[in-house]
């Protein structure tokens, strides 16, 4: 298949991008003149420049395509400005939805987030629930900006769908593995575990999946998925804690894992006071006061229906989180690192 992606420079894209190749497809890849490459190194790919915002651009790179996968998204927790954010991943998508169907695309892929599809819940013995794809999504749960952006685009998709675009969607949960350049939020986790820059956690938890079950989800989407549906990217075995996530780096690295847990309180009120400083100095908070009110829920996800219907790859959360620390080791982002024991 002839296949245009965008995002293809990010941590999901540039996984996708190489497992589509990897089974004889054809990319086009949309990047922006900056875009930074270094997680497509070893890749094929035909370059289209331009970014989401461009129609022109967008009509160009897909003319001929039988795929289309939107990846590309503004991820920020704090901006001065939430415009060009807003731009970015409604107004976007509405242009890259739309100029994939005019090309003829068979089947377009949308790539949202578990932050669309609603919380967890608990039942009468205080047990996590993990939400699947039915959970209903609050106004509460749209605790910022990018959640807010996210949802207003899936919203877009679906409406398209239901006026006969071959739209699918879906969301990822929280992925982990190589190629993670920026880093993402939860590979800075990773990165900053490698370090010894955490010396105390937060009692939060996250549906840890491998990237590469996440890039394999998108293209089963492409092959198998309904139109108008969406689809959890994640792992059945993957609901962990951020304590048993450190405690598992720890047996993987030798790197002893912080034992003390911040109060949630603690870190809300150093996030209010982090965000005050940010709006004197311009610049981005360390802790974004959005990050820490996220962490309050454990988001814990059931993706029975993405291995029922599309045959999702379940590698166990721990390779996962062992091929992240590989590539991070061997990428250059762990400096002064001792030695494992042993």
């Amino acid at each position: 298949m002839n296949c245009f992606v965008t995002g293809a420079s990010g941590f999901i894209g540039a996984n996708l991008v190489q497992e589509l190749v990897a089974r004889g497809h054809r990319v086009k890849a949309l990047l922006r003149p900056t875009s930074d490459l270094r997680g497509l190194t070893g890749t094929e790919f035909e370059r289209v420049n331009g970014d989401v915002n461009d129609r022109a651009a967008c009509a160009a790179g897909l003319r001929g395509c039988d795929w289309c996968f939107h990846v590309a998204a503004s991820y920020h927790l704090w901006l001065k400005d939430y415009a060009p954010m807003y731009a970015a991943n409604v107004e976007g998508t509405r242009i890259v939805l739309e100029e994939a169907a005019q090309a003829g695309c068979s089947r377009i892929v949308y790539t949202s987030t578990v932050g669309c599809v609603g919380l967890p819940q608990f039942d009468r013995g205080h047990t996590c629930v993990p939400a699947d794809e039915t959970a209903p999504t609050k106004p509460s749960q749209l605790s910022n900006h990018y959640k807010i952006s996210k949802w207003r685009a899936e919203v877009l998709a679906r409406e398209l769908a239901a006026k006969g675009l071959p739209i699918v969607i879906v969301n990822p949960s929280a992925p982990v593995g190589p190629r993670d350049v920026k880093p993402t939020p939860t590979g800075q986790v990773i990165v900053d575990f490698l370090n010894r820059k955490m010396p105390a956690y937060l009692d939060t938890g996250l549906n840890w999946v491998h990237v590469r079950d996440v890039a394999i989800g998108h293209i089963l989407a492409a092959e198998k998925g309904r139109i108008g549906e969406r689809y959890i990217l994640g792992n059945a075995e993957g609901n962990w804690s951020m304590k048993l996530a450190l405690d598992v780096l720890q047996e993987i690295t030798g790197i002893p894992a912080p034992k003390t847990e911040v109060p949630y309180f603690v870190a809300l009120l150093a996030a209010h006071a982090d965000e005050t400083i940010s709006k004197f100095t311009g610049k981005p908070p360390k802790a974004p006061l959005a990050g820490v009110r996220m962490a309050k829920c454990k988001m814990y996800f059931n993706p029975a229906k993405a291995i029922r219907e599309l045959g999702l790859p379940q590698t166990p959360p721990r390779q996962a989180l062992a091929d992240a620390v590989e590539w991070f080791r061997s990428n250059g982002y762990v400096r002064n690192e001792r030695p494992k024991p042993g």
